[in-house]
């Protein structure tokens, strides 16, 4: 059975690593795919088709269809011609996969404004231009009296969910897609669009050098770090097996699969006035000993 058959799915950043194990999984799965790849290294600079022509070659391989797209996500108007060529292609565009990323680790003291801002740019504007481009092509769907069974999936992190030292820039783009998401949910689900978003964890190039010694698996064993094990929550929320969930970000990693919950209200203190700033000290003491401590990257 293919859950995607004859879907028209955009998947960014699909040159290598986990965008790749999304882009054959789709196909796999009877989508049709735009392979959109700058070829650029880990920290985003240089860049080629290369890659994304290497996983068109493959899918073509195997009997699907997909074309290579080397428009850059963070720029506006690339990200429109990244849409309009699905469209121009197949006629439609069914979902699209945000999933291109750089890395520019430092610690914050040490973070230049640059690698501040190349991070947000990628990750979060990199968000932004496909989505929006996309949503309002299914809005005009919409205002035309056809129907949407559409999907957008954004890609964001443990470390902006829960915090790493060393990520202040891509932790705040990783949380800020989180909340994108959200918010993105609660806009589309009128034009018969859902929104969520995967928390991923594997060993790739922008990963490989958090954990150096980590132990190659045997030839037999399961490869918990492999890059493809994040692709079958993305087809299935790419198929129409997904239309009534929406707004949720889902933590993968291996062979395990979990839902984030968002942030909630704790234990409150209500005074029925404005506080005076002497008095709150035992106040917040009290409040920080009955919350719950915050999740760590281990979940």
């Amino acid at each position: 059975m293919t859950i995607c058959k004859d879907r028209v799915v955009i998947v960014t950043g699909a040159g290598r690593g986990i965008g790749r194990g999304h882009a054959l999984s789709l196909a796999a799965q009877g989508a049709r795919v735009v392979v959109n790849d700058l070829g650029a290294e880990v920290d985003g600079t240089g860049g080629s088709i290369g890659p994304a022509g290497e996983v068109v070659d493959a899918i073509r391989a195997m009997g699907g269809e997909a074309i290579a797209n080397g428009d850059d996500v963070s720029d506006f108007d690339a990200a429109g011609r990244l849409v309009q060529s699905a469209i121009d292609q197949w006629g439609r565009l069914d979902v699209v996969v945000n999933n291109a990323g750089i890395l520019r680790d430092r610690m914050l003291t040490n973070m230049t404004e640059a690698e501040w801002d190349a991070v947000i740019k990628v990750h979060l504007k990199g968000t932004f231009g496909p989505s929006h481009h996309a949503a309002a092509y299914w809005r005009n769907r919409a205002k035309a009296g056809e129907t949407n069974d559409a999907r957008i999936i954004n890609t964001s992190s443990t470390s902006g969910i829960f915090g790493n030292p060393g990520q202040t820039n891509y932790g705040a783009a990783k949380a800020g897609i989180a909340a994108f998401t959200v918010i993105a949910a609660q806009e589309l689900i009128r034009y018969g669009v859902t929104v969520n978003a995967i928390a991923p964890g594997a060993l790739t190039r922008m990963t490989e050098g958090l954990n150096p010694n980590r132990p190659e698996p045997k030839p037999d064993e399961f490869d918990r770090s492999a890059p493809e094990n994040i692709a079958p929550i993305v087809t299935w929320l790419a198929s129409p097996e997904s239309h009534d969930v929406t707004g949720r970000v889902f933590l993968v990693a291996g062979g395990v699969l979990s839902v984030a919950e968002s942030w909630r209200r704790g234990p409150t203190a209500d005074k029925g006035d404005r506080w005076d700033p002497a008095e709150l000290g035992p106040v917040v003491q009290k409040l920080l000993a009955d919350a719950a401590p915050n999740t760590t990257m281990r979940g």
